[in-house]
């Protein structure tokens, strides 16, 4: 059960082929998070505005972040039950590379970026974070950086 919702919150930043095959170890997810910051794109958090990434930028970001994500989840899954604090880790490096990568935009990608980034951090902060990560709020998170990077060109399955 753990494992379904935060593949489903992994799942959203990934191809929706890679989804299906990334979660051979797991349920397929329909939906995740986006998490995404590759270093070239975490370059000035403090202002947006001045050089910002594109929507296609962060959402090519977002979606290495994930497969990645979805990688080690993969990996903590095959080595065993997955504990709360594998759970927490995970979503706690999804939250840090979410809301890097929407510090260096101003679009849509990077307002959704922020929100999913809120909510995975909410989640890892809790005593049950794969449990906290399977709620209608986290969804639609993912469910809103799916649609914009669809716009940006760049599909992302959240």
């Amino acid at each position: 059960m753990l494992i379904v919702a935060v593949s489903t919150a992994l799942a959203a930043c990934g191809d929706s082929d890679k989804a299906t095959t990334a979660g051979s170890a797991t349920p397929a997810p329909t939906s995740a998070a986006p998490s995404a910051v590759a270093t070239s794109a975490a370059a000035t958090p403090s202002s947006p505005a001045a050089g910002a990434a594109s929507d296609k930028e962060l959402c090519e970001a977002v979606k290495k972040a994930s497969t990645e994500m979805k990688a080690e989840l993969v990996k903590v899954a095959t080595a065993g039950e997955p504990s709360a604090e594998d759970f927490k880790k995970i979503l706690t490096e999804l939250e840090k590379r979410v809301t890097t990568a929407a510090a260096t935009g101003d679009g849509k990608v990077a307002a959704a970026l922020r929100t999913f980034g809120a909510e995975a951090a909410k989640a890892a902060s809790s005593a049950d974070p794969a449990t906290a990560a399977d709620n209608p709020a986290f969804e639609k998170a993912g469910e809103d950086i799916t649609t914009a990077c669809k716009a940006a060109g760049i599909n992302v399955v959240v």
